[in-house]
């Protein structure tokens, strides 16, 4: 059983799939029961819709994961049908511009409590329940930018996401005696519907915008919402039984260059 909040995505004019509802469908393909959660609960229909076209079926719930209560409510219904929760997929961010001058501290308390404050919430929940069965998987979505450099100036999301990957080990640590594992998954320069919200300002044109993205990388292309997702499914499942407190970077090897390869714009 895969409970996966943040199993939306965001408009897109392209037929493009975000992490998320990939990861929803991946998990399904391989015999998963899929509860799939997300704020607005058209966005997690639309995710069911795919899953179905499929031949396999997925419950939609809609919460607020900066809400204690909601994630009470969607962990509880979850046990009512299932009983059991072997997968726990936190996919849900923001990302809000600004440094440590520029940002107000509402945007930095909003990015914090979606990015950081959910997996703290859903994982209270559910980690007694993985406790008692004796078994688990977490797996919690990174960034490059909470490992890297990014040349832009979001120091909420990049502090966030940097947070969110000693959060994962810290947990993974306490729990691995339960029978627990916990991961991180740190896309790259990945070509998702949200990068057409966030970096379309910098760029003249949507093919400037991808081909500076692919050039970035040293395979030469970005990635896609499928890459995390068979990623995800990979540490989700038993082929991964040894693997836990690591942070695995989809990247196509931009972490690993030397130099200026992870801005996403030339400079003026």
């Amino acid at each position: 059983m895969a409970l996966l909040f943040g199993a939306g995505q965001v408009e897109c004019e392209y037929d493009i799939w975000g992490n998320g509802r990939a990861t929803a469908v991946a998990y399904a393909r391989e015999g998963a029961s899929v509860v799939a959660v997300d704020i607005d609960l058209d966005k997690a229909e639309e995710t069911r819709s795919y899953v179905v076209k499929e031949g396999n079926d997925c419950v939609v719930m809609a919460a607020d994961v900066t809400s204690k209560s909601d994630v009470e409510v969607v962990v509880q219904r979850v046990m009512d049908r299932f009983d059991r929760v072997d997968i726990l997929h936190n996919n849900v961010a923001i990302n809000e511009k600004g440094g440590p001058v520029e940002a107000s501290e509402e945007s930095w308390d909003r990015v914090m409590d979606t990015n950081l404050k959910s997996l703290f919430l859903t994982c209270k929940c559910v980690l007694p329940i993985m406790q008692k069965q004796g078994s688990g998987a977490i797996i919690n979505i990174g960034s490059i930018a909470g490992v890297r450099g990014t040349g832009h100036d979001y120091i909420s999301y990049s502090t966030s996401k940097a947070a969110v990957g000693h959060f994962t080990r810290a947990m993974a640590l306490q729990y691995a005696k339960y029978g627990i594992r916990a991961n991180v998954i740190h896309p790259g320069l990945m070509d998702t519907p949200r990068i057409y919200q966030i970096t379309t300002e910098y760029y003249s044109s949507l093919d400037q915008m991808r081909k500076h993205r692919a050039a970035n990388v040293p395979m030469r292309h970005m990635g896609d919402a499928w890459d995390v997702a068979y990623a995800s499914v990979f540490l989700a499942s038993d082929e991964a039984k040894y693997i836990t407190a690591q942070e695995l970077l989809v990247d196509g090897g931009l972490s690993a260059q030397i130099g200026g390869g992870l801005l996403e714009r030339d400079d003026p």
